[in-house]
Parts: C-alpha cells; sequence; structure tokens
C-alpha cells in the first residue's frame, strides 16, 4: 500500500481535516479523525493517512497525533500494524451493547443546544466574575476549589471539576444563572460519562482552569471570558467527536 494518499482518498477527506486552532489542538484533532472514522471516509480495513500527511493537514506535532492515535486505538476504533505495509487501519465498527446504551443515553439530548447553551453561561459568569470582583472570601472558595481539581484522583476528576465551574457560576451574583448553569451541567456531565476520561485532555484542562482563575481574580474580564470560550469549545469538540 502506497504510503501517501491517492488524490480520490484525499478529496474525501478534505471536508473534515483541517488544521486546528491554537488552544485545543488534541481535542480538536480528535474530533476530526474520529469523524473521518464515524462518517465511513475510510473504510474499514482501509488505512487512516500517514502520521506524516495527517500531522501536516491537522497542523499538529507527529507526537500529538500519536496520542489521538492511541486513544482511537484504546477504543477499539482503529488497530495499529507494524512492517513494511503497517499503519493505523479502521477497525469494523462493532454492534456492541456499550454503543447501544450510549445511544439511548444521548438519544433525547440535542448536543449543539446543550453545548451553546453551555458556553454562554459559563463565558457570561467568568465575565462578570472578573468585571465585578470577589470578595477575599470568595476568592479563596474558588482558589480551593481549583486545588482540589489538581490533586483530584482520576475517578473523582469530573465531580471536583463540576464543583470548580459550580462554584465560578455561583460567584458571578446571579443565582438565576447559577440554576440554569445547574442543570446545563447536569445534562453536560451525562454526556461526559458516555465518552473516556483522556488524561492528555484532563491536563490540558487543568492548565486552562489556572489560566481562568488568574484571569477572575486579575480581574481581567476580557481574558476570562476567552479562556473559558476555549475551554468549552475543547470539551465540545470532544463531545461532538464522539458522540456526534
Amino acid at each position: 500500500m502506497p504510503e501517501e494518499l491517492g488524490g480520490e482518498v484525499r478529496d474525501r477527506l478534505t471536508p473534515v481535516l483541517r488544521p486546528v486552532r491554537a488552544g485545543n489542538g488534541f481535542e480538536e484533532a480528535l474530533e476530526q479523525i474520529l469523524q473521518v472514522v464515524r462518517l465511513g471516509l475510510v473504510p474499514a480495513g482501509e488505512r487512516l493517512p500517514a502520521e506524516r500527511e495527517l500531522a501536516e493537514r491537522l497542523g499538529i506535532s507527529r507526537v500529538t497525533l500519536r496520542e489521538v492515535l492511541k486513544v482511537l486505538q484504546d477504543q477499539g476504533l482503529v488497530q495499529a500494524r507494524r512492517g513494511r505495509y503497517g499503519g493505523t487501519f479502521v477497525r469494523p465498527r462493532a454492534d456492541a451493547g456499550g454503543e447501544d446504551e450510549l445511544r439511548r443515553r444521548i438519544a433525547a439530548v440535542d448536543l449543539e443546544d446543550v453545548l451553546r447553551f453551555r458556553e454562554v453561561l459559563e463565558t457570561g459568569a467568568a465575565e462578570l466574575c472578573a468585571a465585578h470582583g470577589l470578595t477575599p472570601e470568595q476568592a479563596g472558595r474558588l482558589r480551593q476549589a481549583l486545588a482540589r481539581t489538581h490533586d483530584a484522583p482520576l475517578a473523582d476528576y469530573r465531580r471536583r471539576d463540576t464543583l470548580l465551574h459550580l462554584t465560578l457560576a455561583e460567584l458571578c451574583g446571579s443565582p438565576t444563572l447559577t440554576a440554569q448553569y445547574a442543570a446545563v451541567r447536569a445534562t453536560v456531565n451525562d454526556l461526559l460519562d458516555c465518552i473516556p476520561l483522556l488524561v492528555r485532555n484532563l491536563e490540558h484542562s487543568q492548565r486552562q482552569h489556572t489560566t481562568l482563575v488568574e484571569a477572575v481574580l486579575a480581574g481581567d474580564a476580557a481574558r476570562a471570558r476567552e479562556t473559558m470560550r476555549t475551554h468549552c469549545a475543547g470539551t465540545a469538540a470532544l463531545l461532538r467527536g464522539f458522540l456526534g
């Protein structure tokens, strides 16, 4: 099998594969390659583009690409083969009970509506907290919520992540926004429970959390809003990739 893709296959991938934006390279690359697999643009049994070509088209390093491919391999979506005719091959889709259960759980959810509403609430809360300022007690609560996510065991990470985001929503000073955010976050958590915990993504999220809290405490509303927007976009990319 040739190392480079033929023109026909390359054209099939063009609508999906594009350079990722700065800030969420791992998540957006994973989203795009998941779309390639889920849409059948590379049929079962055929090879994905060579690592060099994929990395170039996505605008990411080969190290990041290999982490993305490792996730797909762990999920049973692709298989790595060695040797002269090796590469990463798409595996046949198994109609397993886990996949059926996943689809049942999200069947009644409008994914795009949930993600957009979440982004509006989260970015608004972050901006309000930074613009209006926090009392020393409130700032201490936010720092503590952040610290608890840093030392969270993997099994407890999502709960502590939720508490950090809920704390920020509460501190913005709008009980209505807080209530609405609690409701949408419950739905987001249901969706997150349907996808794997990815260590690379969690490490990335932690860096964004730290930047976000620093911006809020510094009173930098624009930076807080943009950091939260980027953070929400990373989660959205993963959910669209796995569940879209």
